[in-house]
């Protein structure tokens, strides 16, 4: 029997972790369109209305049910607003360990977001699915990345090297592969004992019907 990963929310002082929602589609729409996140993923540029819909009603559920992973929109508790993306993938539910990334709309950068959004969703991992390793993969020149890493707690176990393809703008608009190194870093449950509490309210999980 295939293990998967429920259908959850995720509050924390400032945000709520749900899965994604048809009503999320003009700004996720936006979101994956930036030049910032064109760079550092695989997003397919330009990035659609059609694709946000699709990823939102057909592969995020399809990830989730396989049990390879979840997408968790990240959204302001007070506002609603889609500020953000946090992934699960590769989840390897025998040595109960996963890779985790995360994105954070143009709008809301600068507000520790990412790193208050990352540390929620291991917590609830370690926590309330009992496993015992998170990854992160961050390009080598992409440093927003890396100090979120660092900030929640994550160890760097070494480099990748050209592992990773990035992404820069051409003289025509376009955009050119630009090949580069991976970081790898790790986050155990020991890693985050003693976290400061505001940035997850680990009473805060709930499951996506009870929030909705």
């Amino acid at each position: 029997m295939t293990s998967t990963f429920p259908d959850i929310s995720i509050s924390t002082e400032r945000l709520v972790l749900r899965p994604l929602d048809t009503d999320d589609v003009p700004a996720l729409t936006a979101m994956m369109n930036d030049e910032q996140v064109a760079a550092w993923t695989d997003t397919p540029q330009p990035f659609t209305e059609r694709a946000a819909r699709t990823w939102i009603t057909e592969d995020a559920p399809a990830v989730r049910a396989a049990g390879n992973g979840l997408d968790l929109a990240v959204t302001e508790f007070l506002t609603q607003r889609l500020v953000g993306l946090i992934r699960l993938t590769k989840a390897n539910w025998h040595i109960r360990s996963t890779e985790l990334s995360y994105i954070v709309a143009p709008w809301a950068r600068g507000e520790g977001y990412a790193s208050e959004a990352a540390l929620a969703t291991a917590q609830w991992l370690f926590g309330d699915q009992k496993f015992e390793r998170v990854e992160l993969r961050t390009a080598a020149d992409n440093t927003a990345s890396q100090q979120v890493a660092q900030k929640i707690g994550c160890i760097s176990e070494g480099v990748l090297r050209g592992a990773c393809i990035a992404h820069v703008r051409t003289e025509d608009g376009g955009w050119s592969d630009v090949r580069t190194d991976f970081i790898v870093w790790s986050l155990l449950p020991e890693d985050i004992e003693g976290a400061d509490g505001p940035l997850a309210d680990t009473g805060g999980y709930h499951t996506y019907a009870d929030w909705n």
